[in-house]
């Protein structure tokens, strides 16, 4: 696959992404919107390149979907609403672009017979107090975000049993790197304690996330995308579990901050506790995590010290 559709690649994992594929020599169109959370600042360092083409647009206009479509072999498909605080504000964006969109990619898909590679999380699972999700584990969301990603995802599934389209579903843990937007987790607690403003943390903070490097979930995209069998999902995953409190620490230790900016504030609603996932058919593909969570967050800290001007522009 030489010819590469990527949506929602200006945003956070997205251009992450796009910035591999374009050292892997292939050939890039950018579809994204460029809402709140995706900004062509973000490609600043690949649009010049020749095999490189963005595209203002959205996924749910079919007309421009339609024409891209014709000019690649594969579609990536990044674009969403991930915030889980905005879609229980109102969920209505998160349907349609999560949904809806994702419909008319499919069916542009299915009319050029390419290779659909569907970009989910982790949240369709729910939560668990103990264990792992596997692949085959019952599908549980919590908020409407994650409701519309396995919405999506079971759309996708439909079309690669009812039409035969060649789809693969990639599951990855949280994400965290270079590029977050500041309303998330990780990039907000760096930011608020270089403003050394309070760092608010749900409930009793222990909550437990699968922290994943966002280079590290990039290669698994890629190598999913190579070498992912049709039909199959593949949850994407480190083993580097920790809670919101060890993770806000971190931060502040990083940055030499004082822990009483760590505030506690009631908890979200339908706060699920605990993700993990067993990632068993990645290590089946070759892939395998390379940065352990201590260094990630490290590099993580000095991305954002570096680049106060993205992030408050972001904000």
């Amino acid at each position: 696959m030489k010819r590469i559709l990527v949506t929602g690649g200006a945003g956070f994992i997205g251009s992450n992404f796009v910035r591999l594929l374009v050292a892997s020599g292939r050939d890039v169109i950018i579809l994204d919107k460029l809402t709140y959370a995706g900004t062509i600042e973000n490609l600043d360092d690949v649009l010049g390149s020749t095999n490189t083409r963005f595209v203002q647009g959205d996924v749910c206009d079919g007309s421009v979907v339609k024409d891209l479509a014709k000019q690649v072999d594969c579609i990536v498909h990044f674009a969403a609403e991930t915030h889980v605080d905005r879609s229980i504000t109102d969920a209505t964006e998160f349907v349609r672009t999560n949904v809806q969109g994702t419909h008319t990619l499919l069916e542009a898909a299915r009319s050029h017979d390419l290779r659909f590679l569907q970009i989910g999380t982790d949240e369709v699972y729910g939560s668990t107090n103990e264990g792992l999700f596997t692949e085959s584990s019952e599908l549980r969301p919590s908020s409407p975000y994650s409701a519309s990603k396995a919405a999506a995802d079971l759309l996708v599934r439909s079309y690669s049993i009812t039409y035969g389209l060649d789809e693969v579903i990639t599951r990855s843990s949280n994400n965290y790197g270079p590029f977050q937007h500041p309303e998330k987790f990780i990039p907000r607690m760096i930011t608020n304690a270089l403003n050394d403003l309070p760092l608010p943390i749900y409930g009793d903070g222990l909550n437990s996330r699968d922290w994943l490097y966002v280079d590290d979930n990039c290669r698994g995209i890629l190598t999913v995308m190579e070498k992912g069998v049709r039909g199959e999902t593949y949850n994407i995953g480190c083993g580097q579990d920790r809670s919101n409190l060890e993770v806000v620490k971190a931060v502040l230790q990083l940055l030499s901050k004082p822990m009483d900016l760590i505030q506690y504030v009631p908890d979200r609603l339908g706060h699920d506790r605990r993700y993990a996932l067993d990632w068993a058919r990645m290590k089946s593909l070759g892939w395998k995590p390379l940065v352990d969570f201590s260094e990630g967050l490290g590099l993580t800290v000095e991305w954002y010290v570096s680049h106060p001007e993205w992030w408050k522009h972001s904000s």
